[in-house]
This record gives structure tokens, C-alpha cells and sequence, in this order.
């Protein structure tokens, strides 16, 4: 479940792309070189329907879990880092990442960005868990 969540997490820092493709959020522009840096995971917003009810999923996380960060680096690597507090198995691993447009996708997982200010990056996805569910995760640099 964490290497999912993780993943699902990770889409926030998508970033391998064969084109040069670029678009422009809040002012900030999105490519590999804006995006990459170390994030840390500040809010995941959960809701198993569109209609139901909104839940805080970080709360419900372990405390070890909270305190991680995703290195993003502009060559499309990601890597996982168990920081801080270490979870019991250690949950540090490597990934790659993917832009294109303001679409991102991690291990196969796709979300949109939903705002970018070159700092604070929010993304949206769904059917993470089941068809139909939505989660918003927003990532802020360190």
C-alpha cells in the first residue's frame, strides 16, 4: 500500500520527456528543469467518489511516512527518500517520471497538474483505488 501511495504521490514529480514541450500554470512555466528539486508532501486530499465526502489521507498516514521526500531530477529519475523518521521495511527507492503538457505520470500512474507556482505543485488524479476515486496531493520544495 505505501509503494502505491508513494507512486500515486510520485506523480507530482513526473518528468521524462522526449519532447520540449511546455505550458504555463500560475505564471510558472512547466518543463523538467522548473519542476525538478526535492519536494516533501504537504496535503493528500481523498474522496472514493466524486460526491463523497472529502478525506484528509495524510492524517491517516504513518508518522514515518509524513516526513519523506521525492528528489525530482531533470533527467526524468525520481528517487524515494525514507527522511527523517524510518519506516520499518526502509521505503527509499528509485523511480522515473514523466511531462507532457500538464499531464504527469509516475510508475504508470497519471495525474494533471492542477497549479505550479514554481515552489507549490498540485496535482489531481483518479482511480487510484477504485474507479472513480480522487486524490489531490500537493508538494512543496524544500
Amino acid at each position: 500500500m505505501k509503494k502505491i501511495m508513494l507512486s500515486v504521490m510520485g506523480l507530482a514529480v513526473s518528468l521524462v520527456s522526449c519532447q520540449k514541450e511546455q505550458s504555463t500554470l500560475n505564471g510558472c512555466t512547466l518543463s523538467m528543469a522548473s519542476i525538478a528539486g526535492t519536494y516533501k508532501i504537504t496535503s493528500i486530499r481523498y474522496k472514493s467518489a466524486s460526491n463523497a465526502p472529502e478525506q484528509d489521507y495524510l492524517a491517516m498516514m504513518e508518522p514515518c511516512e509524513k516526513d519523506d521526500l521525492i528528489k525530482v531530477n531533470a533527467n526524468g529519475t525520481a528517487d524515494y527518500q525514507d527522511a527523517g523518521t524510518k519506516c520499518s521495511p526502509e521505503g527509499s527507492y528509485p523511480s522515473t517520471w514523466s511531462l507532457s503538457g500538464n499531464t504527469m505520470t509516475i510508475d504508470g500512474v497519471t495525474g494533471t497538474i492542477q497549479s505550479f507556482d514554481c515552489r507549490k505543485l498540485v496535482i489531481t488524479a483518479s482511480g487510484a483505488f477504485v474507479p472513480g476515486d480522487i486524490y489531490t496531493v500537493t508538494y512543496e520544495k524544500q
